[in-house]
């Protein structure tokens, strides 16, 4: 059977469409691309924000809080910051900052305002992300992680070097988003001089004014939060959607591309898939057929996009490609919102979308692959739209769109809220069952939250923060089981290999495995080098240490390693070991004391325990949950260990564990007398 999606052009009977109602544009619409032929101010002029300009000067004047709502791509993250430079908030020495809830939004919406400026990078224009810091005592605009906010709150509870706060792509409503929308409500009353602009391309606009409206009274007159809606420049998308569902939503995407590239007139493509190792897939399959395009026909260029890519690989989706090639991107959902993406004509939605999702009863972060709602569709969609008429091409029915949520829920009420809830302790608010949070999460993740953290001895048994352990767990960027394992490993003298393991766990695909053929099979060998009967995260330590003796990108090929992915993890190291000094973390080796290693990861990880169950599965300790070694583990050809600690949990078919460490089960009883009961460690 053909599972092939088969796309015929608009009107064909067997065929369903469904085509938008926005009216086309005659202007140009602004692209993100600082080797555009216009003149920057050009540019700027023609971004939908410009003509409101005044308004939003005007109406920050007068109300303390504006919700600005427009699509993505209309100016509002990178013109908004400049108006208000350019109208004075900066004259008193003070910043503008805006938070992204992406590193990559963050990195290239600064170079995009610092071209704009014709300023140098780090200087009146910056970025700071999570171990990387451009900025420097003369930065007015300030672009940065939502962490990294929640960092300063900590030094400066009141935010006094800030004169307006912009929170930006608030309807992706991540944890950190409604953490700081919840401080913000606070600060303000306290703090009326500040500004707080609330940015967001498809939230209910309403709800999120009454939430920051501190007017308690029914005279309208006194509110203090407004709304604006700026108006986008859409051209229409052609919307079509697939007669018969697909078997497999990542070929169908390259068999659509590929349809695409060889019907349609020029116009770049824009597919999105779930997550890292499917835009890989994609894009290395994509590019074998580009191999085979004969010469004299349009040249396919397929470019990857997703979070963790290094930054200069990131920036390549902004060029303009030559006249004669066509750009195919495939991208994770952070081409959804965050990024407006040039020359966009044609998009491919898998209609699927990676999220996280916490399970109290197990204490699992799963990474959870579910359907799009029915807002992130058609954001997809409106990404087309931006030049030119575009077209969307949807694999999944019709009926299977209508019966879509209409927008994912908030990742507050499905996330772990440990680190959320350490990081609110920091801050002073002791009782947080009562914080206000603008949507309320659920009690039952708020306590396992605050038992996971008295087990880590965070807190103690009155819910207060504990010294010194709890406050230096705070101050780390990591979640609370890594700063516990951190902080423990220099009392159990292995912080050097611990901050080695951290760092390596940072960043993602680390190791290059082909698609198949014989590439495949040498990569495996390559990697079988590197691995332990211990596990993951001792089999990443020795491919570090490999890697610290040679260093050069040859060497990473023939291993089939990813030299800018361990290059990150040297400048990661680097500032792990910065903050390590900082906080009296003495650095101390092993010296090959690989239980020493060992027991220091369960001291932090010992959540994430699971034992071999009498059929072949492994089970959570708590919760009783079935999980499966994932086959990219080092563990998967060897004989399965009994007991095992996971970092990542990957929901499909079937949940599966990766980033695994072989442990004992008495070191759970040892390390985390609070959490494990005698009898529950006890195998079936």
């Amino acid at each position: 059977m053909n599972t092939k999606p088969t796309f015929s052009k608009p009107g064909d009977s067997m065929w369903q469409e469904d085509k938008p109602d926005t009216e086309a544009h005659s202007s140009t619409q602004f692209v993100y691309n600082a080797h555009h032929s216009l003149a920057l101010n050009m540019q700027r002029q023609r971004l939908p924000t410009f003509k409101y300009r005044s308004h939003i000067i005007y109406l920050l004047e007068k109300y303390q809080t504006l919700v600005l709502i427009g699509e993505t791509g209309c100016g509002k993250s990178t013109q908004l910051p400049q108006y208000l430079l350019e109208a004075g908030w900066c004259t008193d020495g003070k910043m503008i900052g805006i938070t992204e809830p992406r590193r990559v939004a963050a990195t290239s919406l600064s170079n995009r305002v610092a071209d704009e400026r014709n300023c140098i990078l780090g200087t009146e224009v910056g970025y700071s992300i999570r171990f990387d810091n451009y900025t420097d005592e003369t930065t007015k605009i300030k672009y940065m992680t939502e962490g990294i906010l929640l960092r300063e709150l900590m030094s400066d509870p009141l935010l006094t070097s800030y004169s307006v706060i912009v929170v930006d792509e608030v309807h992706e409503r991540t944890l950190l988003t409604d953490i700081i929308m919840g401080l913000l409500k606070k600060i303000i009353r306290k703090r009326k001089s500040l500004r707080i602009v609330v940015c967001s391309a498809t939230v209910d606009a309403e709800q999120l004014r009454d939430f920051f409206n501190t007017n308690t009274t029914k005279d309208s007159a006194k509110d203090t939060a407004v709304i604006l809606t700026v108006e986008g420049r859409l051209y229409p998308v052609d919307v079509f959607y697939i007669i018969e569902p697909v078997a497999n939503y990542v070929t169908s995407v390259i068999d659509t591309a590929l349809k695409i590239h060889e019907n349609e007139e020029p116009g770049d493509i824009l597919a999105f898939l779930t997550g890292l190792d499917e835009v890989d897939q994609a894009v290395s399959l994509l590019s074998e057929h580009a191999k085979l395009i004969k010469e004299g026909k349009q040249k396919l260029l397929p470019l990857a996009m997703y979070g963790s890519l290094p930054n200069s690989e990131q920036l390549k989706v902004f060029w303009r490609a030559a006249k004669d090639t066509r750009k195919v991107i495939v991208a994770t959902n952070i081409a959804e919102t965050s990024i407006t993406i040039p020359n966009i004509v044609y998009v491919i939605d898998c209609g699927f979308v990676k999220v996280p999702w916490y399970e109290a009863e197990t204490q699992t972060n799963s990474l959870v692959i579910v359907p799009v709602s029915k807002a992130s569709a058609n954001q997809r969609a409106g990404r087309a739209g931006r030049v030119r008429t575009g077209k969307a091409y949807r694999l999944y029915t019709k009926e299977a769109y209508s019966e879509l949520f209409e927008a994912t829920p908030p990742e507050m009420q499905r996330s772990d809220l440990a680190p959320a809830i350490l990081q609110l302790k920091a801050l002073g608010i002791d009782n947080v069952l009562r914080f206000n949070f603008p949507s309320a999460p659920p009690s039952k993740n708020l306590l396992t939250g605050l038992e996971l953290l008295y087990a880590l001895g965070a807190i103690d048994s009155n819910g207060e923060l504990t010294t010194p352990l709890g406050v230096t767990m705070a101050e780390m960027p990591l979640e609370p089981v890594l700063a516990k394992s951190l902080i423990v490993s220099g009392e159990m003298g292995c912080s050097e290999e611990l901050s080695t393991i951290l760092a390596m766990l940072q960043v993602q695909n680390v190791f290059v495995r082909p698609a198949g053929g014989q590439a495949a099979i040498k990569a495996r060998i390559a990697h079988r080098k590197f691995e332990v009967e211990e596990g993951d995260l001792l089999t990443l330590l020795n491919v570090y240490t490999a890697y610290e003796k040679n260093r050069t990108l040859s060497w990473c090929q023939k291993q089939f390693l990813n030299n800018k992915a361990l290059r990150r993890v040297t400048e990661i190291r680097t500032q792990m070991h910065s903050m390590m000094k900082k906080l009296d973390i003495p650095l101390v080796s092993a010296n090959g004391n690989l239980q020493q290693i060992l027991k220091c990861i369960t001291a932090g990880l010992f959540p994430k325990a699971a034992y071999l169950h009498y059929t072949g599965v492994y089970k959570t300790v708590r919760g009783n949950k079935d999980l499966y070694i994932h086959p990219n583990s080092c563990l998967y050809t060897l004989q399965q260990p009994q007991w095992l600690l996971f970092y990542e949990v990957l929901q499909t078919n079937k949940t599966y564990i990766k980033d695994i460490t072989v442990i004992q089960p008495e070191w759970l009883l040892e390390l985390a007398p609070h959490f494990y009961e005698k009898t529950s460690l006890d195998p079936i």
